[in-house]
C-alpha cells in the first residue's frame, strides 16, 4: 500500500460482495464511491454472481470482474489487488462469508485479497435473523473485530420473505459514511483502523432544537446534524458503543448506533440527563437554542390583516444550559468526559475566538470545539474548528471534511478518559 489518502477522493477501493440478495443494494454503494471519486474494483463471490451479475460491477466501476484465483495470472491479481487497496468494504457479508474471514480461507480472490491487505476493512453484514444470532457468527465477529476489522451492527427491519428482525443490510449511505469514517481513522501499525474506542460508551447529541411558537411555527437553527454525525460514525469505527441524542436529524442511523429523536431543548436535556451517569463521554455537539417561548400559543397567532404595521409581541425565556448542568452534576467525578461545541460570530469588540475562549471558562466543558461561524459551517460539507481546553486554551486545530474533524476531537478525547471504561 502506497501513501495513505485521507478521503475517499482517490482512494483504491476494494468492494467485496457476499451472496446474498442484498447484493442489488451494493450497486448504490459503488456509484456513490466512484461519485466521490475513487477508484473501485469489485470482487464478487461466485454465489453473488446469482444475484448480481459482472457486467453490472464492470459498467460501475469501470474495471473487469475477477472472481477466481486463477485469472489474471500473470499480473497476480489476488494478490496485487489486496495490496493496492486503500480501504475493503464487503457488503454484503453473509454468514458463511464471515466464516471464511474469520478462519483465513483464500479460496476466492476477495479472500485471498482480504488475507493480503494491510488496508482497514468495514464490513456490513446481511442474514437472516436467526443467523446474525447464532453464536457461531457471534464469535466469527468477536474475532474480527479483535483483528482490527470494522463490523457494523445490521439494520433492523424487513428481511427476504415475511420475515423481520436484526439482519438487513445497511443502506448503502450509511456504509458510505461508514467508509469514509474508516478511511480518514487514525491506523495501528497492521494499518487497520485503530480501536481505541474499543468497550468506550459515548452519548452524542446532534441537529438542532426546535423551540414551538404556536402550533405551526417554532425557533429553529440551522445545524444540519452533520458533524455529530460524522463524530457518530467516527467513534462506531473507532470501536465505541454510541448513543446518538439527534434533533430535528434527516439522515440514516449510522449502524449500530442507538437513536433517540427529540424536538425542543427540554427534550434533549432529559435525554441527556437519562444516560449521561452510565457512559464515559458526553460530546454536546447539537446546537440547543437559547430561547423558547414563554408560553407556547395553543392556536396559530394571527396577523392582524387591517394593519399592516401590526406585529405580535412574542415573549421568550431562556432555555436550560444543558452543557453546563452536565459540567455541575459531574462535579469531581472522573466520568462522563465532557465536550462542548461553540458557534460564534463576534461582536462588542471581541473576536470569535475571544468569545469562545470566554465560553469556554464559563462552561467548564473539559473541551470545546469552536466553530468561526464568519467562514460558514452549517450545511456544508467541510469544517475548520480549533479545540480549546477548560481554561481557553487551544489543544488543536482541524480543517476538512467533518469526517476528518470528527477524528480530530475524538483524538483529544481518547486522551481524556480513564484508562478503564465504564461499567454499570
Amino acid at each position: 500500500m502506497s501513501s495513505v489518502p485521507r478521503t475517499l477522493a482517490g482512494a483504491r477501493v476494494l468492494i467485496g460482495v457476499g451472496g446474498g440478495i442484498a447484493a442489488y443494494k451494493t450497486a448504490h454503494l459503488v456509484r456513490g464511491l466512484v461519485g466521490e471519486g475513487a477508484e473501485v474494483r469489485v470482487a464478487p463471490t461466485a454465489a453473488s454472481l446469482e444475484f448480481v451479475g459482472a457486467a453490472t460491477w464492470e459498467a460501475l466501476s469501470h474495471h473487469k470482474v475477477l472472481t477466481s484465483v486463477f485469472e489474471d495470472v500473470e499480473s497476480v491479481a489476488h494478490v496485487r489487488h489486496g495490496q493496492e487497496a486503500d480501504l475493503v468494504v464487503i457488503a454484503p457479508a453473509t454468514a458463511d462469508l464471515l466464516a471464511r474471514m474469520r478462519g483465513g480461507r483464500a479460496d476466492d480472490m476477495l479472500t485471498a485479497s482480504l488475507l493480503v491487505t494491510r488496508a482497514p476493512v468495514v464490513v456490513a453484514p446481511a442474514m437472516h435473523t436467526e443467523m446474525w444470532e447464532h453464536p457461531a457468527t457471534a464469535e466469527n465477529i468477536e474475532v474480527l473485530r479483535a483483528r482490527g476489522v470494522t463490523v457494523l451492527e445490521p439494520a433492523v427491519g424487513r428481511l427476504t420473505g415475511p420475515d423481520s428482525g436484526p439482519g438487513r443490510l445497511p443502506e448503502p449511505s450509511a456504509i458510505l459514511e461508514a467508509a469514509r469514517a474508516a478511511i480518514t481513522a487514525p491506523r495501528d501499525e497492521r494499518g487497520a483502523v485503530r480501536r481505541d474506542l474499543a468497550g468506550r460508551e459515548l452519548l452524542i447529541t446532534a441537529g438542532g432544537t426546535r423551540e414551538d411558537l404556536d402550533p405551526v411555527r417554532f425557533l429553529a437553527n440551522h445545524s444540519s446534524g452533520r458533524q455529530g454525525w460524522a463524530l457518530a460514525h467516527a467513534a462506531l469505527v473507532r470501536g465505541a458503543r454510541v448513543h446518538l441524542a439527534a434533533a430535528n436529524v434527516d439522515l440514516e442511523t449510522p449502524p449500530g448506533a442507538r437513536r433517540r429523536d427529540v424536538g425542543s431543548a427540554a427534550e434533549l436535556a432529559e435525554a441527556v440527563a437519562a444516560h449521561r451517569s452510565a457512559v464515559d463521554a458526553l460530546v454536546m455537539a447539537a446546537a440547543v437554542a437559547d430561547f423558547t417561548a414563554a408560553e407556547r400559543a395553543e392556536a396559530k397567532i394571527k396577523k392582524d390583516d387591517g394593519d399592516e404595521d401590526s406585529v405580535p409581541a412574542i415573549a421568550l425565556r431562556r432555555t436550560e444550559d444543558i452543557l453546563r448542568r452536565s459540567v455541575l452534576e459531574r462535579g469531581d467525578a472522573a466520568r462522563p468526559a465532557i465536550v462542548g461545541f461553540a458557534a460564534e460570530t463576534g461582536g462588542d469588540g471581541a473576536s470569535a475566538l475571544d468569545l469562545a475562549r470566554s465560553k469556554a471558562r464559563r462552561k467548564g466543558a473539559d473541551l470545546l470545539v469552536f466553530n468561526d461561524l464568519t467562514a460558514g459551517v452549517f450545511g456544508a460539507a467541510d469544517n475548520a474548528v480549533r479545540v480549546l481546553d477548560r481554561e481557553g486554551e487551544e489543544v488543536a486545530r482541524a480543517e476538512g471534511s467533518k469526517t476528518a474533524v470528527a477524528h480530530a476531537v475524538l483524538d483529544e478525547l481518547v486522551g481524556l478518559l480513564p484508562e478503564v471504561p465504564w461499567t454499570a
